[in-house]
């Protein structure tokens, strides 16, 4: 497809590739459902635009707590999988960290999607086999809880004391894919997403998770496609085949399967409360869906795509562009009582994963609101959230991420 019409014709839709979704008791209604979203892919190395970031292998959610012993949290295998045939794409055993919630929080759940993208050739998936997106021989068997899944109140005053989860993603298609797609000529990949699915929910649910008064589902990036695919499903398992059965009936009736994997298709047709958070200059969206590289051959666009301050005039008059593309597709939502929105003008990608974009000191702010207070005025139906973010490097609070540095 030409870059010309990829930018026209999805870059709507692309804006919504984000989600996080939300479960809990919502009014007369026993078990309602929600969702915020996110983007696409997960970036290993982004360098924040602000000096107290110097050195590469920095860790930025550090820099305002020491981590402890608390804040590190074991993998743990999901040893029943084969079984059932949930496998990573290599075959592996899929993984979770799980940390107990406390006190208040002892029955609610926050269960977060790592996010990673899509493989979507032979090459690229068997590539994913020999790191932890494919294979939870590479997965770190420890991680950091940061962000919406920290353990420490001043960082996530919301969620702190809940059962927390981060989910590793290693089946390369948003936990949404069946073994009847699979490839029959002896490849050795396993496209077991659904399965995996199903899988743990079967052990968050014997964990205490169907006893929940309260329960999060979140996820960035193809995370958090995963988790709008399942949003209306997901007190329950989904049905046992392909992903064309994952997808809303309503949809792949009006359309090809594959139109209906774009966020702003799937939200038509998802009946629960909606939060989305998104950053109107998402840097993945600008740089593999309005910019690819190889589609600047003279290299016009290099220095903005790495920087945003270093666009020029006729360049930031195209990004105010595709702001103002995601702001119409998101003009019917806004008319929806129930759902909330956090749209910032920040550089940067995957907004609630750190405590500095989270809840923190320097946190981006919308009318003087941090991301995670804007959620939980939504999630506790204590104001109205719907929060759009000045045009273009205007809010003083945001976080660019410079590319340059390095």
């Amino acid at each position: 497809m030409a870059v010309e019409n990829l930018a026209s014709n999805s870059m709507a839709n692309i804006s919504w590739l984000h989600g996080l979704l939300w479960w809990r008791n919502w009014g007369k209604r026993e078990w309602a459902i929600s969702a915020i979203g996110f983007a696409v892919f997960v970036f290993a190395l982004a360098f924040v635009s602000y000096s107290w970031i110097s050195d590469p292998d920095s860790n930025l959610s550090s820099s305002f707590h020491r981590i402890t012993a608390t804040d590190l949290v074991d993998l743990t295998l999901l040893h029943n999988a084969t079984r059932r045939g949930a496998v990573c794409l290599d075959g592996s055993l899929p993984g979770y960290h799980y940390q107990k919630g406390f006190g208040s929080g002892a029955n609610s759940w926050v269960l977060y999607i790592e996010g990673g993208g899509w493989c979507n050739t032979i090459e690229s998936c068997f590539w994913r086999r020999e790191i932890h997106l494919g294979s939870s021989k590479h997965m770190g068997h420890r991680v950091h809880f940061t962000g919406i899944l920290s353990p420490h109140q001043a960082q996530n005053p919301e969620f702190f004391n809940w059962n927390r989860v981060k989910v590793q993603y290693c089946d390369g298609a948003s936990l949404a894919g069946h073994p009847d797609k699979e490839l029959r000529n002896g490849t050795r990949l396993f496209f077991r997403g659904q399965l995996i699915w199903e899988a743990l929910m079967d052990k968050f649910f014997s964990l205490g998770l169907s006893k929940a008064k309260q329960a999060l589902l979140a996820g960035c990036s193809a995370g958090g496609l995963a988790a709008l695919i399942h949003c209306d499903e997901f007190r329950g398992l989904l049905p046992k085949n392909g992903l064309r059965k994952s997808l809303h009936k309503d949809c792949i009736a009006r359309k090809e399967p594959a139109e209906c994997l774009f966020p702003k298709e799937i939200i038509k047709n998802i009946a629960t409360p909606v939060f989305l958070l998104h950053s109107a200059y998402d840097f993945w969206q600008i740089q593999n869906i309005l910019i690819p590289e190889g589609s600047d051959l003279y290299h016009y666009w290099q220095k903005c795509r790495l920087d945003i301050h270093n666009c020029n005039a006729t360049q930031v008059e195209i990004l105010k562009g595709y702001r103002r593309s995601l702001l119409k597709a998101l003009k019917e939502f806004q008319k929806n009582k129930e759902g909330g929105m956090f749209i910032s003008s920040c550089f940067i990608h995957c907004q609630a994963w750190m405590t500095e974009t989270w809840h923190a000191p320097t946190s981006p702010r919308i009318n003087n609101k941090t991301i995670a207070e804007s959620v939980g005025d939504w999630y506790f139906n204590r104001n109205a959230s719907k929060k759009i973010d000045c045009p273009f490097l205007c809010n003083p609070t945001c976080y660019h991420v410079n590319f340059t540095h390095g």
